[in-house]
Parts: structure tokens; C-alpha cells; sequence
């Protein structure tokens, strides 16, 4: 028996993970990684680091990825919501340039694994939303880079009306007002 169950996405390695959780009159209670169990579903990765974040409703951040030194994250939210997306940018993959949306909340409790080769955002849907991720490698600032989070090419959809968020009210950061379009052309990985 594990205590998760993978989703597929549709796009290769890209998975949505569901632990068990127990739940009574106390509260609950979920393992978010087991590396047995994760091995036995095929998820092989090894985590190095592991972040959280805290952001007030309607910031985007994104979508990320570091040219060399790739990481592959698992992403839950213990607080809040978002809505979380990853964009595969594995130039050999026959899903180059897909993306892949859905909502990680506190009720859900859903995991996004998002391996290396994806570019990676998300936008908050709740004040206080506590976001955390491991990561298989370590970030590496020299290699940050990323594509614009509303490109033409890939179409996103993100449900920021669906929350009553305007979009002239994104909290953008000045860098990811700044980040490259998407291009068919280019090599990522």
C-alpha cells in the first residue's frame, strides 16, 4: 500500500500527486514525501533543498526556470490557494511547449511535481497563501531565467477573473514583468 496516489497530466513525467491523509475530530495528519513510496510509484528524484513562500492574493510569480543546473520541484500549498503551472520546455519532448494548470490548496492538498525541463508560476488565489517546494538542485541566481506569464504563443489560462482578481491588481515582480516570450526556436533543454 502507498500513501499516495499519482495523477497524469498528459505531458510526460509532469504528475499530480495525492497523499492519504488521516483526518478525525483532532485534525489531520499526511506524510508529503516518503522517499520509499515514491520510489515504488517510479518518482526517483532526490530533493537538495526546500523552499516556502507567503504571498498576499493575486501575485504571480513566474514562470521560472534555471538554464543550467534544471530543478525539479514538488509543490504543495499548507495555506491558501493558488493556481499552479508548469510549461514543458524540453525541446525533444512531443509536448514541447504545453502547459499544465490546476488548483493547489490547503483543502486539497494536492502535490504538483514539476520536473526538470519545465518553466514553473503560480498565482495566488487567497491572502496569506504559504507555498513550499522541494527542489532537486540548488538555485542558482547566474541561471535564473523565465518567460513572460501572460506570452501569446502559449496561451495560459489563468482563472484570474474566476477569483475576482482584476488583472491591473497583479503583484508582478519587476523581473517577471521583464521576462523573455516563449520561442519555438530556441534550445531550452
Amino acid at each position: 500500500m502507498s500513501n499516495f496516489k499519482i495523477i497524469e497530466t498528459g505531458i510526460a513525467d509532469l504528475v499530480i500527486i495525492e497523499p492519504l491523509v488521516f483526518e478525525d475530530e483532532r485534525g489531520f495528519f499526511l506524510e508529503s514525501y516518503n522517499k520509499n513510496h515514491f520510489e515504488k510509484l517510479g518518482l526517483k528524484m532526490e530533493f537538495i533543498q526546500d523552499n516556502h513562500s507567503k504571498s498576499k492574493k493575486g501575485v504571480l510569480r513566474g514562470l521560472h526556470y534555471q538554464s543550467k543546473h534544471s530543478q525539479g520541484k514538488l509543490v504543495r500549498v499548507t495555506k491558501g490557494a493558488v493556481w499552479d503551472v508548469a510549461v514543458d520546455l524540453r525541446t525533444e519532448s512531443p509536448t514541447f511547449g504545453k502547459w499544465y494548470g490546476l488548483e493547489l490548496n490547503e483543502k486539497n492538498k494536492k502535490m504538483f511535481y514539476v520536473p526538470e525541463g519545465f518553466a514553473h508560476g503560480f498565482l495566488t488565489l487567497e491572502d496569506e497563501t504559504e507555498f513550499q517546494y522541494k527542489c532537486t538542485d540548488f538555485y542558482y541566481p547566474e541561471y535564473d531565467s523565465g518567460i513572460f506569464w501572460n506570452d501569446d504563443i502559449l496561451k495560459i489560462e489563468w482563472p484570474i477573473s474566476d477569483y475576482g482578481i482584476l488583472i491591473n491588481e497583479l503583484v508582478i515582480s519587476d523581473k517577471d514583468k521583464n521576462l523573455e516570450k516563449f520561442d519555438y526556436e530556441k534550445y531550452y533543454f
